[in-house]
């Protein structure tokens, strides 16, 4: 019952407050963003957001925006201790994806996803069922892509300061990313391309990187993916091919339940693995899932792999 009524009241304000592309506002008043091959139209810059997903959590906390967040979800791991006091303003819906009765309960009128996954049914729901509701949603597109480049995140960035009318914090942040990559650059050596394993999870077989942002960073990072001739963003392989590969260097990520620790040891106890010349040195370059994803920690993760490798 209780859903039925949020659900009754949310409908009517979509009818009284909506615009639909019919409206008499002139195009100079409505903001147009392309997104996922749609266009998104409002007639003003949303007042009530809900984030879903860390990284495109961090993209509005950079930009200012907590004080137009009514909700945020599913953290990957700690917020960004530069934006920490802002993200504790925001109240937290749900460990993971909060379900649609929970969302429309605070009456939003803008969720952003970071993932497909959030606006499946068992959470959002989709952007079209939200739409009947009032509610206008972006999904992050860079970390729906195969092969993103640092470019899409800054198109990503550009796009979400357009529809709150902070155009100039999102060129801000952006040129700021773009400065902190390019002294980045300077410190990567003029050698022969180390090559790179990325370890995220599996023991009968490993999850890795294919062509997905880590690729990239890697590319930018002077080095090269062992996987990512692979046309797909994640993919399984085995210890075989990564033997056979004989990788410089290993990137681990972090996150959920087996610790770093956990799978370095792993590592070193697997028949294959452990003869590897980069397990036996131990080169091992740790990156929190946060890192990994298309948002605004793309430097510090460059960072990172580039001080690994070299």
């Amino acid at each position: 019952m209780k859903k039925m009524i949020v659900i009754l009241s949310l409908l009517f304000l979509a009818a009284c407050q909506v615009e639909s592309k019919e409206t008499t506002a002139s195009d100079s008043e409505e903001i147009k963003v392309e997104n996922q091959d749609e266009e998104i139209i409002l007639k003003n810059a949303p007042e009530r957001a809900i984030s879903l997903n860390q990284h495109v959590t961090e993209i509005m906390l950079a930009l200012g925006l907590e004080d137009r967040m009514v909700g945020t979800a599913y953290l990957d791991d700690a917020i960004h201790p530069d934006f920490k006091d802002a993200y504790e303003k925001v109240p937290v819906l749900a460990e993971q994806y909060p379900s649609q009765e929970n969302i429309l309960a605070e009456e939003p009128d803008f969720i952003y996803g970071g993932w497909e996954s959030a606006f499946q049914n068992e959470a959002a729901g989709s952007r079209k069922e939200l739409e009947q509701f009032g509610i206008a949603s972006y999904l992050h597109e860079s970390s729906n892509k195969k092969n993103p480049q640092l470019e899409d995140i800054f198109q990503d960035i550009e796009n979400i300061g357009k529809i709150f009318q902070e155009e100039d914090a999102a060129e801000t942040l952006i040129n700021e990313m773009q400065s902190k990559v390019q002294e980045i650059k300077k410190n990567i050596p003029d050698t022969e391309k180390k090559e790179v394993f990325v370890y995220d999870s599996g023991d009968s077989a490993p999850l890795t990187a294919g062509q997905n942002f880590l690729n990239t960073l890697i590319e930018i990072g002077g080095a090269e993916n062992i996987f990512g001739d692979l046309n797909k963003g994640w993919a399984t392989v085995s210890w075989e091919e990564v033997a056979e590969a004989d990788p410089d260097e290993i990137i681990i990520i972090d996150y959920g339940d087996t610790s770093v620790e956990d799978k370095k040891t792993f590592l070193n106890n697997h028949s294959v693995m452990k003869e590897l010349k980069a397990v036996k040195e131990e080169d091992f370059t740790v990156i929190p899932l946060s890192e990994a994803s298309e948002g605004i920690r793309a430097p510090e993760a460059l960072e990172k792999i580039v001080d690994g490798i070299y």
